[in-house]
């Protein structure tokens, strides 16, 4: 991750380009209006105006690109024992009985801000699956090509899993795109695709060969292995442009640049569809967490 220097000077409102632009400003929240127009429910209509106050830093005291954001008591979840427990319930209510369907899995997921947590939270509810699980050992050796799944991938009938590579774009494999396993062969991994036009459609994932792009290894190599991985969980930064009915938003430390905490505030339909659960707050209160928002990115809108 840049600076916030490298940040805002990445926006396209700092570009030489900004002066070409038109700028079209947004009144809706289009999420929020499925199956109803905002201006009939004040709810709706109060939950929107929240989520827009957050996403333009100006929720909360804001200091320095940070604010502290208080969480309303009806989507925060108690940082109890039983905290997580009670996230992944709300999320994924039912779970062992919808393995089998398809639709279950489309539009719930819990949302983290690091990769080490999200991790955290598929090998935990994997867990849960009481069913046969097999494990999927990578190969590697030296290349001269670069990018990499888990060398380990565990996997179980059932689960849903996110693309990381983009395999055939056509036909809706995408980096991305999440899938629900099917079947576990030796060379393929039969599933059903989840999201997009494609959805409901039953593909087959074959092994690949990928090369990690880091250019501080003095070596390079190349990793065989399913493009694949457990997606109970993912990265608020990788749900950029999904659109959920359930989401948990899991925080055992705040966000920590631009923008990340509205995203994953903004990705469901509905108040009612939203959970967050805040851990090691540090020296904010038990209903706060932190919103970072470069507000110098929107001086010349």
């Amino acid at each position: 991750m840049g600076s916030r220097q490298d940040i805002v000077q990445a926006c396209i409102s700092s570009s030489y380009l900004w002066d070409f632009c038109t700028v079209l400003k947004l009144s809706k929240n289009m999420r929020l209006t499925v199956g109803g127009m905002v201006e009939v429910d004040d709810d709706i209509k109060a939950f929107a105006d929240w989520l827009i106050q957050i996403g333009n830093g100006l929720a909360g005291d804001s200091t320095d690109g940070e604010s502290e954001v208080v969480i309303p008591k009806d989507i925060l979840i108690d940082d109890t024992d039983d905290g997580f427990q009670n996230l992944v319930t709300f999320v994924y209510t039912g779970l062992l009985m919808n393995l089998d369907n398809i639709n279950y899995f489309k539009e719930r997921t819990i949302l983290a801000p690091t990769l080490e947590v999200v991790h955290e939270v598929n090998n935990t509810i994997m867990e849960f699956i009481n069913s046969d699980e097999k494990v999927y050992l990578s190969s590697d050796s030296l290349c001269a090509e670069e990018g990499l799944p888990n060398h380990q991938l565990k996997l179980k009938i059932g689960v849903p899993v996110m693309l990381l590579r983009n395999i055939d774009q056509s036909n809706g494999l995408c980096n991305g795109t999440r899938l629900q396993v099917r079947r576990l062969g030796n060379h393929v991994i039969e599933c059903n695709i989840l999201t997009g036009d494609k959805c409901g459609e039953v593909v087959l994932i074959p092994r690949m060969n990928m090369a990690p792009n880091n250019e501080t290894l003095p070596f390079r190599f190349q990793r065989r292995q399913f493009p694949l991985v457990v997606s109970f969980a993912m990265t608020i930064n990788k749900s950029q442009g999904q659109t959920l009915s359930k989401v948990g938003l899991y925080l055992p430390r705040p966000v920590f640049t631009h923008g990340q905490l509205y995203v994953a505030l903004s990705r469901v339909k509905s108040r009612e569809g939203l959970r967050v659960l805040i851990k090691n707050n540090g020296s904010l209160s038990d209903d706060s967490t932190l919103n970072v928002v470069y507000r110098e990115v929107f001086q010349n809108l």
